[in-house]
């Protein structure tokens, strides 16, 4: 396998398309306005309740901006919401390289969009388990999949990708986009992915904790096994 080394970048990114999918909705009234604002034509990629919520922000203005995820890879949600952004698409808009002849191409064939920023934090794992009388089932359906996959491809891309989990972080990243002309810099890219890093291998480590604590006879019960 050749690796994909990178050789140049730009330090600073501007803002143009943005996938957003959070559970924890905390912020968006503020953050969602804030970031149109701060970057003129930015696209906003969502699905599900995100998607919801930030049509409801934006009101009349959502139309040109807001994006249905479904709308822009051509393929449909798989029922219960299971596969919303598991695509190639999107994932192709989150690992190209500016640079990058071929990445390019691939852009182009696919009418696909380089993804500037990801702004998603997970299912509640963590608060779901902390309940009282909570079953492997419960558990298990707050793994959260999508979320981690794109927290970790933007991520990794943080050369060109900025990967953003926490709320607590809208205020400075919208200050930072409307005092340089819509872009993020480098140092914050790289800040981000430290965190977005940290915030999934903690999530994996909750899943891990639970489950190691549970016998394949708890799980068993759960169900009406046949």
């Amino acid at each position: 396998m050749s690796l994909n080394i990178v050789s140049e970048i730009d330090s600073r990114v501007k803002v143009r398309n943005v996938l957003m999918s959070v559970s924890d909705k905390t912020g968006l009234e503020t953050f969602v306005p804030a970031l149109v604002k701060a970057c003129p034509g930015v696209k906003i990629y969502s699905t599900g309740g995100t998607y919801t919520k930030v049509k409801e922000i934006l009101g009349d203005a959502a139309e040109g901006t807001l994006v249905a995820v479904s709308d822009y890879t051509g393929q449909p949600e798989m029922q219960g919401g299971l596969v919303k952004t598991l695509d190639f698409k999107i994932y192709l808009g989150l690992l190209s390289e500016t640079y990058n002849d071929a990445h390019q191409d691939d852009l182009k064939r696919l009418d696909a969009q380089p993804i500037d920023m990801v702004v998603v934090n997970l299912y509640p794992f963590k608060e779901t388990v902390a309940k009282e009388g909570v079953t492997p089932e419960m558990a298990r359906t707050n793994i959260d999949i999508g979320g981690p996959c794109m927290v970790r491809a933007s991520a990794k891309n943080y050369l060109r990708v900025a990967s953003v989990t926490d709320p607590l972080d809208y205020s400075a990243l919208v200050q930072e986009l409307s005092s340089h002309e819509g872009t993020l810099g480098l140092d914050t890219r790289f800040r981000l992915m430290k965190k977005a890093f940290a915030h999934t291998a903690g999530y994996d480590a909750a899943i891990s904790s639970f489950f190691s604590t549970r016998t394949w006879e708890e799980v068993e019960a759960t169900y009406n096994a046949h």
